[in-house]
């Protein structure tokens, strides 16, 4: 195993730790206890990272000298550390709770990209460290676990004593793609498999592992439900996304995003299960109307938006029926797709329902807010949320936008599941 691991005592579990709701009655100490925090100025900071939590309520910026959490709705700064001795890659939350993983990132090398740092922000220490001897590329947490992927290889711990689970293999996998399921009734992993296009899927609850051969290029972005029960892949090509049942692997739709090949910044999946959010190189956020049907239509629970959607036909354990939903929208067709099978695939496409070209040219990563809205962080520090009409579709509608961080400097990293 190319891995060290060290622990503090004291290490908790996860629920029973404060949040990141009030962020003045957090101690000012910094990380590693070395540096003091203080406040900088913005204009001396780059923005290397943005990552949405899991239930996509507030994001984590990494930044060249600490990292910064920010509240969706309404839209604030809530937490911030500035050090001075070096900045964070990645940063994941374990959705508010004071528990983060952090990389280091940057040109200072106080923290290195091999290691990861479980930090618990309330006792102002490490209580988890984890050394590899090639860069991390990404960290995903879970109530149970932690997943820490390299380029090929990914480790799962269990989260109250840091003991590994399981090893994967993957292809090379530089983006550090891996999505988990937050359900509190299932445990789902999906990421590279070891051949070209393929998706590995690993069910801990049930010990079954699903092989997906799911393009014929390379995955370049996926994101699973929150109960992992539907998974949604895009390719290199960036023309398409298909949505698949992790259970017996079956194809359920497949949505065209455009024509020329594009690369796939990010995927959202609503929690209500209707709709699919994707965001690429071209500019234009799409939204795509699911047909997967999907049991109760309040998408506003907040108690239902945690625990992730109920899937009709659940008592099944090999498939989810692909049937058409009581959607209040359709996704746009072409006039010749009565001839499917015999004109090209192109006329039988399915294209986006909803539309937002965005002015900048930057990375930006999507999750669906409350009441048909769609949030965007770009890696420039600007925030952006916009709604679409649900029965007609369209053009959709700024709401608000913020510019929460001036940053002008390359390179960037994203999490988007």
């Amino acid at each position: 195993m190319s891995s060290q691991v060290s622990t503090s005592r004291g290490l908790h579990p996860p629920g029973k730790l404060g949040t990141f709701e009030s962020p003045q009655v957090w101690p000012l100490s910094a990380p590693m206890s070395q540096p003091e925090a203080g406040r900088s100025d913005d204009q001396d900071v780059r923005l290397l990272s943005v990552s949405w939590n899991q239930d996509c309520g507030c994001f984590a910026a990494g930044t060249s000298n600490g990292f910064r959490i920010f509240n969706c709705e309404p839209f604030k700064e809530t937490f911030r550390r500035d050090l001075k001795s070096g900045g964070f890659g990645i940063v994941e939350m374990l959705f508010r709770c004071n528990i983060l993983a952090l990389v280091g990132g940057g040109s200072n090398v106080q923290y290195p990209p091999n290691k990861v740092m479980i930090w618990d922000d309330h006792q102002s220490r490490c209580i988890g460290e984890f050394a590899f001897r090639s860069d991390v590329r990404a960290v995903k947490l879970a109530k149970d676990y932690i997943v820490i992927v390299l380029e090929r290889k990914i480790y799962v711990y269990n989260f109250t004593d840091l003991k590994l689970l399981y090893q994967i293999d993957t292809l090379s996998n530089p983006k550090g793609l891996c999505c988990l399921s937050h359900h509190s009734n299932t445990s789902v992993l999906a990421c590279p498999g070891v051949h070209q296009g393929h998706v590995r899927v690993e069910h801990f609850g049930l010990k079954m592992t699903k092989t997906i051969p799911a393009h014929d290029s390379h995955i370049s972005c996926m994101a699973l439900t929150m109960d992992g029960l539907l998974l949604a892949t895009a390719s290199t090509k960036g023309t398409l996304i298909r949505i698949f049942n992790t259970m017996d692997g079956s194809r359920l739709q497949e949505v065209r995003r455009g024509l020329d090949k594009a690369e796939i910044y990010s995927i959202a999946l609503s929690p209500n299960v209707q709709w699919l959010a994707v965001s690429s190189d071209k500019g234009t956020v799409h939204i795509f109307s699911l047909r997967v049907r999907v049991a109760g239509e309040d998408s506003s629970n907040e108690q239902r938006t945690l625990e992730g959607p109920r899937m009709d036909h659940q008592n099944s354990s090999s498939s989810i029926d692909p049937l058409v939903q009581m959607n209040t929208g359709s996704n746009a067709s072409s006039s010749l797709s009565f001839m499917r099978g015999i004109l090209p695939k192109y006329f039988s496409s399915e294209w986006s329902f909803a539309q937002f070209h965005l002015p900048e040219v930057t990375r930006y990563i999507v999750a669906f807010g409350a009441q048909n809205t769609v949030m965007m962080v770009g890696l420039d520090g600007s925030f952006y949320r916009c709604s679409f009409d649900q029965v007609n579709g369209g053009q959709m509608l700024q709401k608000e936008y913020f510019r929460f961080l001036k940053s002008d400097s390359p390179p960037f990293r994203t999490s988007a599941s």
